[in-house]
């Protein structure tokens, strides 16, 4: 095994993984040095915390590549905290919380610095105000995505002798097909039962929802908002990737999770 006794460089002993001295640096921003105690201070963070069970072991090939996703969350915040602070964007401590189709299209480092920092929300909201959707662009996407929509139902419903619970709004295709069935034509205030299998239901109608065609001009609305976040989010990745390229330099041992070149970037099965 390599052994290194450090000296003027700064830097400490070789890592098992890479051979390459541990640099005290776990990266740089702009040609500074990102102090490695920070990555070191959130790994002890993790290893003390509720999920420390599942974590794997720190000297294991996945204990390195969790080491390496973490210093890009870390460097991702660092960024982000100099360009807010000279842009002069107020910070918002309150977190945002992803929902789960927000953070695949961020990705997992992005999603984590997005969660964990108001300053890489404050830089997502300042870099993509701009952005915007045409209603052209709109409307090609509803003419691809736009469905009919059937009649569906809220119900108090209970099967058999059984509690009764609030379903809805459901549909006939989320329904047994002999409740469905006794539903069709069914009015709110109405109670409906049918037999099968299953036993006897009971539902009470608390609301009817009718079918109804696709409407541009209707579903416009509620369209442009779900589109221009995802537009927004695409916005904000590309301008991370593009920064961190030009400001972020990494160090041996610390490479990006999915560099091919790096030792512990290969799948076992």
């Amino acid at each position: 095994m390599p052994v290194f006794t450090g000296g003027a460089s700064g830097r400490g002993a070789v890592t098992a993984a890479t051979g390459h001295p541990r640099e005290e640096a776990l990266g740089y921003l702009d040609g500074v040095p990102v102090p490695r105690a920070r990555l070191d201070r959130r790994l002890a963070e993790m290893r003390d915390g509720d999920r420390a069970a599942m974590l794997p072991a720190p000297d294991s090939p996945e204990g390195r590549q969790l080491a390496r996703w973490l210093a890009q969350v870390i460097l991702t915040e660092q960024l982000c905290a100099a360009e807010a602070e000279a842009r002069g964007l107020p910070l918002n401590p309150r977190r945002v919380r992803l929902d789960q189709r927000a953070a695949v299209e961020y990705g997992s480092i992005n999603a984590a610095a997005f969660h964990g920092s108001p300053a890489v929300r404050a830089v997502a909201d300042a870099v993509t105000a701009g952005v915007s959707i045409a209603d052209d662009e709109l409307r090609r996407y509803w003419t691809a995505t736009a469905r009919p929509v059937p009649a569906r139902w809220v119900l108090r419903h209970r099967l058999g002798d059984g509690p009764a619970g609030r379903l809805g709004p459901v549909g006939a295709a989320d329904l047994p097909a002999a409740l469905a069935d006794a539903l069709r034509g069914a009015a709110p205030g109405d109670t409906v039962t049918a037999t099968d299998r299953l036993g006897r239901h009971e539902a009470y109608v608390l609301e009817v929802l009718p079918a109804r065609e696709p409407d541009f001009e209707r579903d416009r609305p509620a369209l442009r908002p779900d589109l221009l976040a995802a537009r927004r989010r695409r916005a904000f990745a590309h301008w991370l990737d593009r920064a961190r390229a030009q400001r972020i330099r990494l160090v041996p041992g610390l490479e990006h999770p999915g560099d091919p070149h790096q030792p512990d970037n290969h799948h076992r099965h």
